[in-house]
């Protein structure tokens, strides 16, 4: 039976706009399953790379075919301002205002966080209109501004997004986490645990299989007869990417071993600073060229630093990107589902250890081809059975289905 389907996700952008894809990749394929997704998202984000034109406080646009509602926010400096947490309040302001009217009425209402804050109105809506209520958890808030980013459990930002947080776990008919572990902190806040689902994050086979090649200017840049060890993303505080700098240096004299770094990021100039000559920083590449990219590399490199906030799991949409092209990946993780481990994919070892990181890029450098080969096949069976977009919408309509 075909469903409407509300989709809030203050973050939401598409394949034109830039980052996020999650609730994008969802609605296309729930649109394919027959359903009708509608998202609502923010005018501005510092993930987007093209800002949606907007006529008024909600402007109305078909993306492929998929209905959009951008509600109209200001602009703000970055990911750790002040500004950012702002602008999160005045989207759930603007949110009351949503002329509801234009919208088909909803059988189903999504909110997927960061900002747990639309979950009020949508909880008003879903009564209104009789409508399933799901949250769906990206990002555990605002545990993570502890745990991370060093707040006090009293400090008044805390308290506020913990309110919606608590608020959301017990309102919510389900609550969706990317997390597989997530639920004791979940039931902690409230939630019952009969709510708790997971659906990790994945990656869209079609766009997969639509890779370009590598821009032959940046391709003639890649040292030949190398082991390379590659890395694509950003290059932000929260990738921990001065492990692997440091691991590269400790290799300043090897000559078989060469580092190449796809991506910027507020740590790019730093990192750059930092490294020596076996590194090149290519820049950032488009996304439909990153499978190109890989394809130069001997094995794959994705590092975090050592947060306890971990120990729910973790779920990072680069990953999939690894394992899609076969390559073998080194892991720097302390997680309760390193996905690598499970689907023996790599090697995996403990984060925040440049020394270890280079020893292992040196062991894995000696291997036979067969090893490294198994591994990257290793990798792409699990992807591909796991984690497709396909997939993981059945998941979401078995759960909206779910009574």
């Amino acid at each position: 039976m075909k469903k409407n389907i509300w989709i809030i996700n203050q973050y939401c952008g598409s394949i034109f706009h830039g980052m996020n894809f999650r609730s994008w990749y969802f609605a296309k394929e729930l649109k394919k399953k027959g359903h009708c997704p509608h998202i609502i998202s923010a005018s501005f984000s510092h993930l987007l790379f093209k800002f949606p034109a907007t006529n008024g406080k909600f402007t109305f646009e078909n993306v492929e075919d998929i209905p959009f509602t951008w509600v109209k926010v200001a602009k703000y400096s970055g990911s750790q301002s002040i500004g950012r947490v702002l602008v999160m309040i005045q989207f759930m302001i603007n949110l009351i205002f949503l002329p509801k009217k234009k919208l088909q009425k909803p059988d189903v209402i999504i909110v997927s966080s960061l900002s747990p804050l639309p979950i009020v109105s949508a909880y008003f809506w879903s009564k209104k209109y009789k409508a399933k209520l799901l949250f769906e958890v990206r990002d555990i808030w605002p545990l993570s501004l502890i745990e991370i980013g060093g707040f006090s459990k009293l400090n008044p930002l805390v308290l506020f997004f913990g309110w919606f947080e608590k608020f959301a776990y017990k309102r919510a008919d389900k609550v969706i986490s990317v997390l597989p572990n997530a639920k004791p902190h979940m039931e902690s806040r409230g939630m019952n645990k009969d709510k708790f689902i997971h659906i990790p994050n994945g990656f869209n086979m079609e766009e997969m299989k639509k890779s370009k090649d590598l821009d032959k200017s940046i391709a003639d840049l890649i040292p030949k007869n190398k082991f390379i060890v590659g890395y694509t993303g950003s290059l932000g505080a929260s990738n921990a990417m001065e492990y692997l700098i440091k691991a590269s240096n400790y290799l300043e004299n090897n000559e078989n071993i060469h580092f190449l770094i796809f991506g910027k990021g507020q740590h790019l100039e730093k990192l750059k600073n930092n490294a020596k000559n076996n590194v090149s920083f290519l820049g950032e590449i488009d996304k439909s060229q990153i499978q190109s990219a890989i394809s130069f590399f001997d094995v794959c490199y994705i590092g975090w630093h050592n947060h306890s906030l971990y120990r729910f799991g973790i779920s990072p949409n680069k990953i999939f990107d690894y394992m899609y092209s076969g390559k073998p990946i080194i892991h720097s993780v302390n997680t309760s589902n390193d996905i690598v481990q499970i689907a023996e994919a790599g090697i995996s070892l403990e984060p925040e250890n440049p020394r270890e990181i280079a020893n292992k890029i040196i062991e894995i450098s000696k291997m036979g081809n067969e090893i490294l080969k198994k591994w990257g096949e290793n990798g792409k069976k699990y992807v591909e059975e796991n984690h497709t977009y396909s997939h993981l919408t059945q998941l979401l309509i078995s759960t909206i289905k779910n009574d």
